[in-house]
């Protein structure tokens, strides 16, 4: 009985067609879906913030984290930054709570992009691929780079 291959997301393809080494992944570790057994060190949300001059900027920690708003504030230049209200983001990103992806938002928005510095030493991270209960295990370097996101300290 063969298994039946996934449908790639418009981040897989996008990551493909760039010729980025990715492995695509069904899962939804708050919800106990987690095939590869990751840590939860190695998954990163992508969250999504405004600041003070109403600009959107997008932050990446690890889900076992909390991201400091005066860290991601002074790393973009910032004077305050705030979390965009749930009633607005899939109006800001393109994506709705649960599916924001740096990939995605960076081909379609341009926001600039700020990833926890934890993990520019790991070999790869887990990130959402735009779809909920869908993500990719990337190398960080690759993702930053692709996306111009910056290594910054940003957690509590």
């Amino acid at each position: 009985m063969s298994k039946k291959k996934l449908k790639k997301t418009l981040v897989e393809q996008i990551l493909d067609q760039k010729k980025i080494p990715h492995e695509g992944i069904k899962m939804n570790i708050l919800e106990g879906q987690n095939p590869l057994n990751l840590e939860e060190k190695d998954v990163y949300k992508t969250l999504a913030l405004k600041n003070n001059k109403d600009q959107a900027i997008i932050g990446i920690v690890p889900i076992n984290q909390h991201l400091s708003l005066k860290k991601l504030a002074q790393a973009s230049s910032s004077k305050k930054v705030a979390m965009i209200p749930l009633k607005d983001l899939q109006k800001t990103t393109g994506y709705v709570h649960g599916a924001n992806n740096p990939v995605g938002i960076w081909q379609t928005k341009k926001f600039p992009i700020f990833i926890d510095k934890l993990a520019e030493t790991e070999d790869f991270i887990v990130v959402s691929a735009g779809e909920i209960g869908r993500s990719i295990k990337i190398n960080p370097k690759d993702l930053a780079s692709l996306v111009q996101a910056q290594f910054s300290d940003l957690i509590e």
